[in-house]
């Protein structure tokens, strides 16, 4: 069988990449499976990337390289890769992560042969800044219940035990992958969008394939430590602005919910899965209110400015007396 376009196209966002980006692209070059395209959208580096992806270029007709005249921040450098792939199927790689030489061979495999599967990703290790194998890192997102309602169950008792999402960088069915918005410009959109992944299919572990999450000072969880740096590296755009990611992860998963098709009864159960979240991340979602309620404040007059800030003080006191939120006078121990 012949096909006109690749069986799979790999993605390479990248950044400032010099130190790992060889190894990564070597990688990819290395795979068993030879039917596939590569990718690289360079995000405006000022370092050797740009040198580096011309020399691979060069070398091997199967890679196209991208250069963004100015950094357009990750998400838009992340989907770029998928709105210029060609491939039946799509993988997102990382500049600084690694992958076994056979892990397309079996992912493409399990996708041929389960059309049901939208994504297929490996067993996961982290390396260190040099290579080494520093651990075992459990994905568990095994998701093969047979309706989506119960997928979304379980991929939400998963995310509430752990918030590991390499599986994001597996093997994943383009035409799966196209019905969602990709990757958002908020903090943990990658959790939003395997939910929508597990919604329409099943998601399954390769156990013979791996994948190595390399950790390092430069990477980005590292790298900008603070939520504003976080949300700035996601999307340039929103520097300075004023942001709400804990309420966008919430509207980003109502939104895919409604976007997959279901019957009725099954769309509301997956929204009621919704509600666990609420107690979880309750401080964040009261204080990401109160900063928008100010932002929107600012140009009313003085006494309305006044009596609505009573409102917001009469809120969070109720709020302390039912249990919700922790009066600001009481510390936490740093020993507990």
């Amino acid at each position: 069988m012949t096909y006109s376009r690749p069986r799979v196209s790999i993605g390479v966002p990248v950044y400032n990449g010099e130190r790992y980006l060889a190894e990564a692209l070597d990688a990819a070059l290395a795979q068993t499976f030879r039917d596939f395209e590569l990718i690289i959208s360079d995000n405006a580096s000022t370092d050797r990337t740009e040198a580096i992806c011309r020399d691979y270029a060069a070398r091997d007709a199967r890679i196209r390289y991208y250069r963004q005249p100015t950094n357009l921040g990750a998400t838009q450098n992340y989907n770029r890769l998928f709105d210029l792939a060609q491939g039946v199927y799509f993988k997102w790689a990382a500049y600084d992560d690694l992958y076994s030489p056979n892990f397309l061979e079996q992912a493409v495999a399990v996708l041929e042969q389960n059309p049901e599967v939208t994504v297929a990703y490996g067993k996961s290790y982290r390396i260190d800044e040099h290579g080494r194998n520093v651990g075992y890192e459990p994905v568990d997102l095994n998701l093969r219940q047979a309706s989506a309602r119960a997928r979304y169950a379980a991929y939400h008792r998963r995310f509430q035990q752990h918030r590991n999402c390499n599986a994001v960088f597996g093997l994943i069915r383009a035409n799966a992958l196209a019905r969602t918005p990709r990757i958002g410009n908020y903090v943990a959109s990658d959790e939003v969008l395997l939910g929508e992944l597990a919604l329409q299919g099943h998601i399954v572990e390769l156990p013979e394939a791996f994948f190595y999450r390399r950790d390092h000072p430069a990477m980005s969880v590292r790298a900008y430590k603070k939520l504003s740096e976080r949300i700035a590296w996601f999307d340039t755009s929103k520097q300075g602005h004023l942001h709400l990611p804990h309420w966008e992860w919430i509207f980003g998963q109502m939104a895919a919910i409604k976007r997959v098709p279901q019957p009725l009864m099954d769309k509301l159960a997956c929204y009621w899965e919704l509600r666990w979240w609420f107690p979880r991340k309750r401080r964040y979602l009261y204080n990401e209110t109160v900063e928008w309620a100010k932002n929107r404040l600012r140009p009313l007059p003085l006494p309305i400015k006044q009596f609505l800030h009573a409102g917001l003080r009469l809120v969070r006191r109720l709020g302390q007396a039912v249990g919700l939120f922790r009066p600001r006078a009481e510390k936490r121990s740093s020993t507990s």
